[in-house]
């Protein structure tokens, strides 16, 4: 039985965790087909971005706990490419979480561009409260989005956020409705999803980069190369084309 469900539907790839009965938890045979997929969307042309869910109840109850007690390093590590392998994607990524994400879990959604969250989410690092260490990049990770304070609250003092919390805090962009989420993430997915694939695959890397750039001069100058480059490309002359047809119509 597959642990991993891909469709794609208008240029937007939905990745779907699909092991309810142990809440998708994350396992190598999963992190396996997830794997599998995020190299087969990157490779078809035809899809321009990625939203990742889980089958309901949970978007990812973290790392299956029997693999964490037998894990070393390189167990680990392979547990860990489950939500790395989203974090390499080229293209946009959008995290719609449905219930919980816990620890390992929580990385998979910290990994996507953006986080739409259902009032029924629940972001729970839980680490410490199994006495275990973050791993997999957590601290850096959620400390980057929402600020040192709000992650010590979640790492250190055990609070779990639901949806409404998660916006608030910066965690998820916004929360919606439990029925409204799915349909919500892909149609801002699709907004991505009509850009040409190659500008929004250059322009992911250009934001990557700003976490390293120190000042806006440099800024700039890391933005003038790929602005040039992509002034010179067809699809931005056809679309200047069609702006100025419907502003002459007005």
């Amino acid at each position: 039985m597959a642990l991993v469900q891909l469709s794609i539907l208008d240029r937007v790839a939905t990745l779907t965790l699909d092991n309810p009965g142990e809440r998708n938890t994350m396992t190598a045979p999963m992190v396996e087909e997830i794997v599998g997929a995020v190299d087969q969307i990157e490779a078809d042309e035809d899809v321009g971005a990625l939203v990742v869910t889980g089958a309901p109840p949970a978007f990812c109850a973290g790392a299956n706990l029997g693999n964490l007690q037998q894990s070393d390093g390189p167990g680990l590590r392979t547990i860990y490419e489950g939500f790395l392998r989203i974090a390499r994607c080229s293209l946009p990524t959008l995290a719609a979480v449905n219930g919980a994400a816990v620890g390992a879990g929580m990385n998979l959604a910290l990994a996507c561009d953006v986080r739409l969250a259902a009032r029924r989410a629940r972001f729970d690092t839980r680490f410490l409260q199994i006495g275990l260490h973050p791993g997999g990049g957590h601290t850096w990770l959620l400390s980057g989005i929402v600020g040192p304070q709000a992650a010590a609250a979640a790492v250190l003092f055990g609070e779990v956020l639901d949806g409404a919390e998660a916006e608030r805090v910066g965690l998820a962009y916004r929360c919606l409705d439990d029925d409204a989420l799915l349909a919500a993430a892909q149609e801002m997915a699709a907004r991505a999803a009509d850009a040409p694939r190659a500008l929004s695959i250059v322009t992911k890397q250009t934001l990557r980069d700003m976490r390293t750039v120190a000042d806006h001069p440099a800024a700039v100058e890391r933005e003038l190369e790929p602005q040039v480059w992509s002034a010179q490309q067809p699809w931005f002359a056809e679309r200047i084309a069609a702006l100025q047809a419907k502003i002459s119509k007005r």
